[in-house]
């Protein structure tokens, strides 16, 4: 489905239970909704699940300015309120989770879930389509979404991306928001890979003392997409924490 917000088309899906409580799932950059169905799928029967093609990316339009985080968080917000969702579960990988940290510090959110999440300025940009690609070969996950890992993932990296999507970039990784996750009040739970080299332990580490209801649980020997490397654990994870 498209929704015009903020002067671009916005592609998102609806399914699940529409009488359950609203999980709203955000990608990583380069990425789009399929990376976050897995996810989506297995919370169906009891969730409403609402995944959005970031702008720039997937079926949504680029943005028609250099767009900042607090942008996304607004273009979310919008979306939001058109499809009548109150304080949403939130889940977000890498930049979706950087939306997902911002968007809870300034709105209110039941619980919040977040996979290899950058917060600081210290994380390198996931630049390199074969650095992607890479680490994907270890995800059994992506091998069955019948090649759209080498279709698309990092297909909009730096080097490949618009001029536009590339100032964007910029602009993302350049901002840190340490203070406002300091804001952060609501369950939240972190998953992250002892081996990734996009958004190192160590921040997701610092980054479960910056919040005051926080836990993180580690994947020794996964990657930066630990949430899909061990999907059934994840999923046994989620229906846990959201109380399923």
């Amino acid at each position: 489905m498209i929704k015009q917000i903020m002067n671009t088309d916005v592609n998102y899906i609806n399914y699940g239970n529409k009488e359950g409580k609203t999980v709203v799932l955000l990608h990583g950059w380069g990425q789009n909704i399929e990376m976050m169905k897995p996810i989506g799928d297995a919370l169906q029967n009891k969730y409403n699940v609402i995944i959005i093609d970031l702008p720039g990316f997937g079926e949504s339009l680029e943005p028609t300015y250099v767009w900042q985080i607090k942008d996304y968080v607004e273009c979310v917000h919008e979306l939001l309120n058109y499809l009548k969702v109150k304080k949403p579960i939130m889940i977000g990988h890498s930049f979706g989770g950087k939306i997902t940290l911002l968007y809870s510090s300034m709105y209110e959110t039941e619980k919040i879930v977040l996979f290899g999440s950058p917060y600081t300025k210290e994380v390198q940009k996931l630049s390199l389509k074969t650095k992607v690609l890479k680490g994907l070969k270890k995800v059994p996950v992506v091998n069955k979404l019948e090649g759209f890992a080498k279709k698309h993932i990092g297909s909009t990296d730096y080097r490949n991306a618009s001029e536009m999507m590339r100032k964007i970039l910029v602009e993302t990784v350049n901002l840190d928001i340490t203070e406002d996750v300091k804001k952060i009040k609501v369950p939240t739970l972190l998953i992250w890979g002892t081996l990734d080299e996009a958004v190192p332990i160590d921040l997701g580490r610092k980054l479960e003392k910056l919040i005051s209801d926080c836990a993180l649980i580690e994947y020794e020997g996964c990657t930066h997409y630990a949430y899909l490397e061990r999907l059934e654990q994840t999923i046994n994870i989620l229906n846990s924490f959201l109380g399923g």
